[in-house]
């Protein structure tokens, strides 16, 4: 099958490779005078990450190459700044060079840490995505923004760092387990919402062929997704404008993954805080009931979460104030004026608030 091309314009460009069986392109996108490379990758995927350094060294066009593993924790309990160190220190100790690359193998938290760890290695050095999950590869291997978490909050550190290319082979996500691939396909569904009606169309068809990873449906809404994730950020690099409708749904759902300590998947967290956000939107006068209704049912389709616990919103509004959406102690919120049409709330009242949390809250 053919591979996909996507580019990412601007001053840090850079191409999205889908397709099926692609990752000899892992090699290609590193300059020729990388000799050392190290392949960050949670404990899951030890034995491919295995195989994919074999590839590595096995590409002699380049010249020799050392290429080192970094196993870190899997998920959000890799994203702190002692796994970042612990790179670093893999790095230090192999003579790491500004000319040698790093490599992010996983879900979205391995490619967040990855490229964290080569924007502030020697000042920055370059990075190649390989996500291994929905979220990674229409979400979090594209933008460059990279960091880690905090006991604070959520991605509270970290730095802007393009990566050199991202490598979305598909058959890497062939083996998810059917939870895990829908929890990734609320940020699919997030594209739909504020940009690519197209995506909604496709899940209210089929939800089941929608979210399966060997389907030409997938496909066609991953491409879509990366396809507006690309659009956007080649505008918007340092989020300083149209790249804020990406957090649409994220101001809420992050809270809700630190209440929960992380252990909600990040899709399902987002998922209750699109929906809280459309609501939201309704009672501001925005957006259409029949829109509200839609996210509801296309959601619910997916047996992806609609609520959440009535009792925690004081803390919710609290961790949602701490967030580094908000400006000036001032909270802003993405809400919609119609499907894919994506507009600002700042400062709203917080009785608005809590009206919309009781349409969530359980």
């Amino acid at each position: 099958m053919s591979t996909t091309t996507i580019p990412v314009t601007g001053a840090h460009a850079y191409d999205v490779s889908i397709g099926r069986g692609i990752l000899d392109r892992v090699s290609a996108a590193h300059e020729p005078g990388v000799r050392k490379i190290l392949v960050v990758h949670p404990p899951t995927l030890a034995a491919r990450a295995a195989e994919l350094r074999d590839r590595l060294l096995a590409d002699a066009a380049n010249g020799p190459r050392e290429v080192l593993l970094a196993e870190i924790p899997d998920a959000e309990q890799g994203k702190r700044i002692e796994v970042a160190a612990f790179c670093w220190q893999v790095m230090g100790q192999a003579d790491f060079t500004r000319t040698d690359a790093v490599v992010g193998y996983g879900g979205g938290a391995v490619t967040d840490v990855a490229g964290f760890v080569a924007a502030t290695w020697l000042r920055g050095i370059q990075v190649v995505q390989v996500p291994t999950t929905v979220l990674g590869l229409v979400d979090a291997s594209i933008g460059g923004k990279t960091g880690v978490n905090t006991a604070e909050g959520k991605n509270l550190v970290g730095a802007f760092w393009a990566p050199r290319a991202v490598v979305g082979d598909l058959d890497e996500l062939a083996s998810l387990s059917p939870n895990e691939a829908t929890a990734g396909f609320a940020e699919v569904v997030k594209a739909g919402f504020i940009w690519a009606p197209e995506i909604l169309d496709i899940v209210e068809a089929d939800p089941a062929r929608a979210v399966d990873p060997t389907t030409d449906e997938f496909r066609r809404a991953v491409e879509l997704a990366v396809g507006m994730k690309a659009a956007v950020v080649s505008e918007d690099f340092r989020e300083a404008g149209q790249r804020e409708i990406l957090n649409y749904g994220h101001t809420l759902g992050h809270a809700i993954e630190h209440a929960e300590r992380y252990r909600w998947r990040h899709g399902a967290a987002i998922s209750v805080g699109m929906l809280f956000a459309a609501e939201l939107s309704r009672l501001a006068g925005r957006l259409p009931d029949e829109a509200a209704v839609r996210h509801r049912t296309v959601l619910e389709s997916l047996g992806l979460p609609t609520s959440y616990r009535a009792g925690a919103w004081p803390q919710l509004l609290a961790t949602m104030q701490r967030d580094k959406k908000a400006r000036g102690g001032m909270l802003r919120f993405i809400l919609l004026d119609d499907i894919a049409k994506p507009t600002v709330l700042q400062a709203p009242d917080e009785s608005l608030l809590f009206a919309a949390y009781q349409e969530v809250g359980e």
